[in-house]
């Protein structure tokens, strides 16, 4: 196996697929990267086991065959080399040299036989929409996500895909947020999907914000994209996510709207003295005015006030801080819409200019 290209070209690739790797591996092979070549592409290929990621290169003067290398020594050595450097890449005596002017290296390799691949079964269904447009709706709600919940289903982000819109919902039980996107995927049925916390944070690293197009297909046992020369594919929570519907509070005729960066700042000048473990905070509100009220076990005490819009009767609620701030952020409009069933419901926000379908809903908690 030998073939020739460009510092830049062999990077990219590698970059990509090493952010699958651990650092910590139980099988050494896992700590490698499969570099396979044919017909001058190559693949870079780098797997936990539960992702997969798969880069492609074109080269030059390229003979076939596959190989892996362990993947930080070989990005260290790329990235070691000057911009513009020509690389020439041969694998002889069961060594990977890397020669470059008069740098030349020799990293060791373990043969392509034993590099584990995930096993997809069947493919359910494919569509395509636009990279912004799918990394949008992750990041308005992968936030959310559950963090190392004995209810698993919850480690990971609901994709749930309709003939007409494709709706992404996290919980972690405290809050939910959701984000909804007119799609013509002309799915024949309603599919669900939970794609698992680490694939979501990678999908969203990978995409790119920009108009082109991205494939996505839903296997019976997995989810994969395809862009950029880049296939990603994880495998799937199998598992049934809790009716997010029944979380959605259908009442709220007590309703505020504020400026979100007020509101925002607001928030974050009180969290600074609340509670470092439980973060919450006291929200009053009456007469159009918002009151956020937070003290510590230090007994000190932070308090601020800013002017809203309201209508409905005198609340004072607790929350945890950060929920809110988080859902507040996420929000694109310059106002946001928060509505209160009662002083012991929760919370749902929402931009107030209703352009985009997202909400957030923040339960509360008792001070």
């Amino acid at each position: 196996m030998r073939f020739e290209t460009t510092r830049e070209n062999l990077l990219r690739p590698i970059q990509f697929a090493s952010s699958v790797v651990e650092r910590k591996q139980t099988l050494p092979i896992l700590s490698n990267v499969l570099i396979k070549l044919k017909d001058n592409e190559i693949s870079v290929t780098a797997t936990d086991l539960e992702m997969e990621i798969i880069a492609k290169l074109q080269v030059e003067n390229g003979t076939d065959g596959e190989i892996t290398i362990p993947v930080r020594k070989l990005l260290d050595t790329c990235k070691a080399l000057p911009d513009e450097a020509h690389i020439s890449f041969i694998v002889e005596n069961d060594k990977a040299v890397i020669k470059s002017g008069r740098t030349r290296f020799r990293l060791t390799t373990i043969s392509a036989e034993n590099f584990p691949v995930i096993e997809t079964l069947k493919s359910l269904y494919s569509f395509d929409m636009a990279q912004n447009e799918f990394k949008n709706l992750l990041d308005k709600t992968s936030f959310s996500m559950a963090l190392q919940d004995v209810r698993f289903y919850l480690n990971g982000l609901l994709l749930e895909i309709k003939e007409d819109s494709v709706t992404a919902v996290a919980t972690d039980g405290h809050r939910l947020a959701l984000s909804r996107l007119n799609a013509e995927t002309k799915a024949p049925e309603t599919l669900h999907t939970i794609i698992p916390r680490k694939a979501v944070i990678e999908i969203a690293r990978l995409l790119l914000e920009d108009e082109s197009q991205v494939s996505v297909t839903v296997g019976e046992n997995f989810f994969r994209l395809e862009f950029n020369q880049i296939v990603f594919t994880t495998k799937l929570i199998d598992a049934q996510y809790p009716n997010y519907n029944n979380v959605i509070p259908q009442t709220g005729e007590n309703q505020l709207i504020a400026n979100k960066e007020a509101i925002k700042q607001c928030l974050l000048r009180t969290s600074i003295l609340s509670n470092e473990k439980y973060r919450g905070i006291r929200v009053e509100i009456e007469n159009n005015k918002l009151k956020a009220q937070a003290n510590n076990p230090d007994q000190e005490e932070a308090e601020d006030e800013i002017e809203v819009s309201y209508t409905g009767e005198n609340l004072r609620i607790g929350f945890n801080v950060n929920y809110l701030i988080d859902a507040i952020t996420a929000v694109d409009s310059n106002e946001v819409l928060i509505k209160f069933s009662d002083a012991n419901g929760s919370a749902v926000i929402a931009p107030a200019d209703g352009d985009q379908y997202i909400l957030y809903v923040v339960m509360p908690m008792r001070l």
